[in-house]
């Protein structure tokens, strides 16, 4: 924005900012917008929660939670400051200060980016913007689309950004259960469309977090969260395939990756699993594949390790396989227990959780499937696997286990006493090393 009113306006936006009387609203009240709302409350901000589900907005202003690690004392005593409310009425968007997108962002069917989650709270914001309005996308998404593909929605009546309104980007990096790295402890990477953008969304959330990293454009800010996560999951393939190869030579994985971080420089150490899972890993490096093929760019090692990470859940099966084979069963008719929903530990966030593909895969093998997770009472709906949606969880019983011609553990929760399990059990396929520590019954343990 540029001119002397304009500069008038971005000051007074910054002074409302410092003075915590900007109101923020926050669309998407998931793992991502609740805890950024509950940041801004703290430090005094006037803030409001948008999404469709009233489920939500209701359990929220009632001061309860829907996500384990955000507790409900917390909701209640962040409903009792009076700066809080919570709304499906989206026309009043146009009460807000500053406006954080903080929406989904998943794969088609065919594996392509969908970002209509993004494009339609564009234009649910679109006839409430007004002259001087803050908009921030969080969602994970390729680079250009803020700029390429929420812009244009937003200006449809007219106002312009950079003119009108500020615009930016700032990828999320929430890490649900963390208990080092909360949301305000994360430095946060923001990039605007403009300077005035930049200097606006780094002043809001300077406000609470302990670092902000301004970058060129929203273009870069969008290709750091990808860079971020490819590199993880590029890693996390690698341990993998070392993992199916030491099997072979009858080495443990765990044990080779715990000795190799002790070398203080030159290595970061990543665990192999069944399969990788979460909202961010599963997803980004798709994200970029599509968006690189549109510039005539390959991306083989992305690709090869999306191959590599997406055939974990087919390897712990064939691994299963031996075991059952050992005690002279076919996995067809075999009753297999799996534990662990959620997709790691200690959480009950079970966004693209490869337990699912796991139990699909068991099912569609004649095997009966039970699960226990003690985050994960029930099965929610979710678009991939709509059959396993209601299932639920059975009541931790240790001497119940003997039924179960296998126990498969997907996600390693805390809570589980995994000797009780392994004496219990007639045979454990472990794939997140849960029973390293197991000293008796050894030999009933295949690491997967």
């Amino acid at each position: 924005m540029k001119g002397g009113r304009e500069n008038m306006n971005h000051k007074l936006f910054k002074k409302k900012i410092k003075d915590h009387k900007a109101r923020v609203g926050v669309v998407g009240l998931g793992y991502v917008g609740l805890p950024l709302i509950m940041e801004f409350c703290r430090v005094g901000f006037p803030v409001c929660g948008f999404d469709v589900d009233e489920n939500k907005t209701e359990a929220l202003l009632a001061g309860k939670s829907y996500i384990k690690h955000i507790t409900a004392k917390g909701v209640s005593e962040m409903v009792k400051t009076g700066r809080f409310d919570a709304t499906t009425d989206f026309a009043r968007l146009k009460e807000m200060d500053a406006i954080i997108i903080c929406v989904p962002t998943p794969l088609t069917r065919h594996r392509e980016p969908d970002i209509s989650y993004i494009l339609s709270t564009g234009q649910e914001i679109a006839p409430s913007l007004k002259k001087g309005h803050l908009i921030i996308l969080e969602s994970t998404t390729y680079p250009g689309t803020t700029n390429e593909k929420l812009r244009p929605v937003l200006e449809q009546n007219g106002l312009r950004a950079g003119k009108d309104f500020y615009l930016a980007y700032s990828p999320e990096r929430e890490d649900p259960g963390n208990p080092v790295y909360s949301t305000r402890k994360i430095p946060k990477v923001v990039g605007g469309f403009n300077k005035e953008s930049l200097n606006l969304a780094c002043a809001l959330y300077g406000e609470f977090v302990v670092k902000t990293v301004p970058v060129s454009s929203t273009e870069t800010a969008e290709a750091v969260k990808l860079t971020e996560n490819i590199f993880r999951s590029v890693n996390i393939a690698m341990v993998n395939e070392l993992k199916m190869i030491y099997s072979k030579i009858g080495i443990d994985a765990w044990e080779v990756i715990d000795a190799a971080k002790t070398k203080p420089f030159g290595f970061m150490p990543f665990y192999p699993g069944p399969g990788l899972g979460g909202h961010c890993i599963p997803i980004d490096p798709f994200y970029l594949t599509w968006k690189a093929r549109e510039h005539e760019c390959a991306t083989r090692f992305i690709e090869l390790a999306g191959e590599v990470n997406t055939s974990m859940p087919e390897y712990v099966i064939h691994r299963l396989m031996e075991g059952l084979n050992r005690h002279k069963k076919s996995i067809n008719g075999s009753k297999i227990l799996v534990i662990g929903i959620a997709y790691k530990k200690d959480v009950d966030d079970d966004r693209e959780s490869p337990s699912y593909k796991l139990i699909s895969i068991l099912r569609k093998k004649g095997a009966k499937t039970d699960y226990y997770d003690p985050f994960v009472p029930a099965i929610r709906p979710n678009r991939e696997y709509p059959e396993l949606a209601g299932q639920k969880s059975i009541k931790w019983n240790i001497k119940r286990l003997i039924r179960y011609d296998a126990v498969l553990i997907a996600t390693d929760h805390s809570e589980i006493d995994y000797q009780a399990l392994v004496k219990g059990s007639n045979l454990i396929v472990d794939t997140r090393n849960a029973t390293r520590d197991i000293k008796t019954g050894r030999k009933k343990i295949i690491k997967a």
